[in-house]
């Protein structure tokens, strides 16, 4: 495949021929790279692996091989992360129901991986399946104290079966989610969780307890949160004139939330034991300077999941490796493509910084450390272009996000797109979507995200070096090339366009349920570790943060009257208004407290 210069605009285009070089981007050099990042030998390159620094080492060597120097000293930029979690060993779980003590053996009782560490202890209140949800006029919690109390709930929700139920039957909503109950009984004042399943509303299914490090949810949902058996609870039901089987049938049959507390007699005494453990982990950085102080960037995250764990959307085969292929050794492999390219041509006006993250796959960690200690200034980098799984192109189809985030970047595009024979679907905005680019665009560097598609082996064991084609990315490259070189060369760079807030949408006046359609607030988060809140990256113009005051650098510490401590307590507290809600809203700014007030708008 041939590789022409381009120009970004029109006047351009006839300088860029006089400079145009030519190279071949060779699909089997790309694949190798991807057999060997994909190759059991890696074992899916989960971050904080000793596997994952072997990949490290290995990108390291070709920077070196083709001549791209680092930075600074190294290529390698340190950053800490804090790894799956793993089970202590002084799990204990204590009942007691009318003065017998029952201490449960290690198979009846397991913490879930984002649990607070620490002793459960104190008198225990039956909150239903654990949900609040003012959308559906359901609350498990209306007219219940549970400060300082322990709350059983149930897995799931009401009338999950039902597909005429109001809680959109078939399809478990966002309210099922274990981290969802969990923020629900913080917020509520609740001093720890346990959860069991309503086996009365799935016949034949075993008592079997969520296995340990699968389940999505924050680092530290800072409450105690462990499964136990059903069978385990059922007395405690029995001695309370209950029966957990009838409650299930009645909230199914009537949404009537039957909440109750427990007799004082019935307490818990246990201590939950998760160990976390905080590694160290490398981005990495090779750079081509040009003639000026600008530069373009071309990066993609070389982590995947390893053994799988709460990422994987296969977690019965947690324990085998996710090799990862096209997420995204494809991307990794296309950066090493384009850097061997790039390194035989001369000098040009821009310099290009070659990034590879680490920790995307836990939540943009690695992007997100780079773009708040960035090596070179980020005011400099004209565009940053994404590469995310690129390996798996079908009929010629492309995504490429982000082409409104900056001036003329759709236009450079389309210039090059009418002679790529690629079918291109501009998908997404700038700050759409779960990957790198979006870090950027947060730090006003317009960013573009290329994509070739999901499918079925996305984040699964079945994601092997041999479903790649390889052809099809080296044509898909041969195009990022040109659009590298575009920006590269061109007169002028890309100005940053600020994403504004969606138009408000025409039911706002009456909102009601918000199925489709839910509260806006317009913050954009910063996905660093370490912090207690959320961190704002940016504020999109126009939204009803930006209106409030808010900026960059705010913390989110409480939000309508809701401490706030990591992005799920957000995200649940904003999910549980409405559009035209007024809010009070309180941030930290430069260590200092700061009130204000929003009202939301309605997400598109």
């Amino acid at each position: 495949m041939k590789i022409r210069t381009r120009g970004l605009f029109a006047g351009f285009i006839l300088a860029a021929v006089a400079l145009a070089t030519t190279a071949t981007i060779d699909p089997n050099l790309y694949l190798n790279d991807i057999k060997f990042l994909a190759s059991p030998q890696l074992r899916g390159r989960g971050t904080g692996s000793p596997e994952l620094e072997k990949a490290a080492a290995f990108l390291e060597r070709n920077y070196r091989r083709f001549g791209i120097k680092p930075v600074g000293k190294s290529y390698q930029q340190p950053f800490p992360v804090t790894t799956d979690a793993a089970l202590g060993k002084a799990n204990r779980f204590q009942l007691t129901g009318n003065g017998r003590i029952t201490t449960l053996r290690p198979d009846e009782f397991v913490p879930f991986n984002f649990s607070q560490t620490g002793p459960m202890a104190g008198a225990v209140v039956f909150a239903g399946y654990g949900i609040t949800a003012p959308e559906y006029s359901y609350d498990d919690y209306a007219g219940l104290d549970v400060k300082g109390k322990i709350v059983l709930v149930m897995r799931h929700e009401p009338q999950e079966s039902d597909p005429q139920s109001i809680f959109e039957g078939k399809t478990l909503t966002q309210h099922a989610q274990f981290a969802a109950k969990a923020t629900n009984a913080k917020l509520h004042g609740a001093a720890g969780v346990i959860l069991v399943t309503d086996r009365a509303n799935h016949p034949g299914a075993a008592d079997e307890l969520e296995k340990f490090g699968v389940t999505v949810g924050p680092t530290n949902a800072r409450i105690p949160f462990v499964q136990v058996k059903e069978a385990r609870v059922e007395k405690w039901f029995s001695d309370a004139g209950k029966s957990l089987e009838k409650i299930q049938g009645d909230i199914d049959k009537n949404l009537k939330p039957q909440s109750f507390a427990f007799p004082d007699t019935i307490r818990v005494a246990a201590n939950l034991d998760i160990q976390r453990t905080v590694r160290t982990v490398h981005n990495l950085a090779a750079f081509l300077p040009g003639q000026t102080d600008e530069y373009v960037i071309i990066g993609a995250h070389y982590d995947h999941l390893g053994l799988g764990g709460q990422h994987s959307l296969a977690p019965s085969q947690t324990g085998t490796i996710h090799p990862g292929a096209d997420d995204n050794a494809s991307g990794t492999a296309g950066v090493m493509e384009l850097a061997r390219f790039f390194a035989k041509q001369p000098r040009q006006k821009r310099g290009i910084l070659f990034l590879n993250f680490a920790g995307e796959e836990q939540g943009l960690l690695g992007s997100a450390y780079y773009a708040d200690h960035p090596l070179l200034p980020l005011a400099k980098a004209v565009t940053m272009i994404n590469l995310d799984m690129i390996g798996r192109m079908r009929d010629n189809k492309l995504y490429i996000g982000g082409v409104a985030s900056g001036s003329n970047l759709k236009a450079t595009l389309e210039k090059l797109i009418l002679t790529s024979g690629l079918k291109v679907d501009y998908a997404g905005g700038p700050s759409e979507g779960s990957s790198d680019h979006t870090t950027f665009t947060a730090h006003q560097v317009p960013a573009l995200f290329f994509f070739s598609g999901l499918h079925s082996d996305y984040h699964k064991p079945s994601d092997t070096w041999d479903k790649i084609d390889a052809p099809a990315a080296a044509k898909l490259l041969a195009m990022v090339a040109e659009v590298a070189e575009a920006l590269r060369d061109a007169p002028e760079r890309p100005a940053y366009v600020k994403l504004a807030a969606p138009a408000p949408h025409s039911g706002d006046t009456n909102p009601g349920p918000v199925s489709g359609y839910g509260p806006y607030f317009g913050s954009i988060p910063d996905f660093a570790e370490g912090i207690i809140g959320v961190k704002f990256a940016d504020v999109r113009e126009g939204s009803p943060a930006a209106k409030a005051g808010l900026k960059a650098g705010d913390i989110l510490t409480e939000f309508d009257a809701k401490p706030i401590q990591n992005l799920y307590d957000f995200t649940y507290a904003l999910r549980g208004k409405k559009p035209g809600d007024e809010v009070k809203v309180k941030v930290t700014r430069d260590g200092k407290p700061l009130e204000v007030t929003a009202v939301l708008s309605r997400r598109e």
